[in-house]
């Protein structure tokens, strides 16, 4: 069996389905201020966050979501790791921006996007912070979307959506709307998902376009086995599934772990480790 992750198109774009995440590198860890802290202190410098990068992109990992306006570093970071292994990585740009119904919003939130593309993000998906802000429940409308996905594709990227509110996925297919994938959280704990598990599963498997799951084990508090198991089982053949590391060892058990859900067989990793000797009930392999 091949170690590379399997692949999938969004706009005629090939990405692995296994999409590097950013949040342990950039200090969002959805725990608290220290460990926020700890993250940026670890990952402060391009050098710092090579081996991670480099090591999804032993497996073909080659994608990459991140609000990339927030983080030089990791802009360098991924620089470096591109002209160092001659691996060019795939951008998925998050970017928040005013979306002020005015001339100096509309200003600001062009100036945003068009940075975007100059970065080399190859999709733009707007925060869930900002559009949600369009929605209106009562029509089942996102109003002036088309504004922001024009200025999107003009500055040459694929538009998306990141839909932290799952209805933004319905609304976008029902009306027709210039997005071609969305970002959803998607986890078998419900961990930040506005409705229940069940119902996020139905959208993604109606939705008319790749979605790009995440927060697999919600943040932490599911293992990885658990995680990725449920979610790599429930989703379709086009879907992605973004996954953050805080080491390349975590990368490397990743992929493992997710193979071999894709693969359905039990993973080859390495037992957790006890100060009880579990031997003797366990056996030793």
């Amino acid at each position: 069996m091949s170690n590379l992750f399997p692949r999938t198109e969004v706009a005629g774009i090939s990405l692995s389905r296994m999409i590097m995440g950013t949040n342990w590198l950039l200090g969002f860890s959805h725990t608290g201020a220290a460990a926020d802290k700890m993250i940026t202190s670890c990952y402060d410098t391009k050098e710092k966050m090579y081996p991670i990068l480099e090591a999804y992109l032993e497996y073909g990992v080659d994608t990459i979501m991140a609000p990339f306006g927030l983080s030089q570093t990791l802009e360098d970071g991924v620089k470096d790791v591109e002209q160092k292994t001659g691996k060019p990585i795939i951008r998925i740009d998050t970017p928040c921006i005013n979306v002020d119904d005015t001339p100096e919003g509309r200003r600001e939130a062009e100036e945003v996007i068009k940075a975007c593309g100059k970065r080399g993000s190859k999709i733009c998906l707007i925060h869930h912070s900002s559009v949600e802000q369009l929605v209106n429940k009562n029509k089942g409308v996102i109003d002036r979307l088309s504004d922001y996905t024009k200025m999107i594709r003009d500055a040459g990227m694929v538009p998306g959506l990141s839909a932290h509110m799952p209805e933004l996925i319905t609304y976008s297919d029902e009306n027709g709307y210039d997005v071609e994938t969305y970002i959803q959280i998607y986890n078998c704990m419900g961990f930040l998902m506005q409705v229940e598990v069940e119902t996020v599963a139905r959208i993604i498997h109606n939705a008319k376009k790749p979605v790009m799951t995440i927060k697999p084990m919600a943040a932490g508090r599911v293992t990885p086995f658990v995680g990725f198991n449920f979610v790599w089982n429930t989703i379709r053949d086009c879907d992605m599934v973004t996954v953050g590391a805080f080491s390349a060892d975590e990368v490397h058990e990743d992929v493992e772990i997710s193979l071999a859900a894709l693969e359905r067989r039990l993973p080859d990793t390495e037992r957790r480790s006890s100060p009880v000797n579990d031997q003797a009930a366990f056996g030793r392999s």
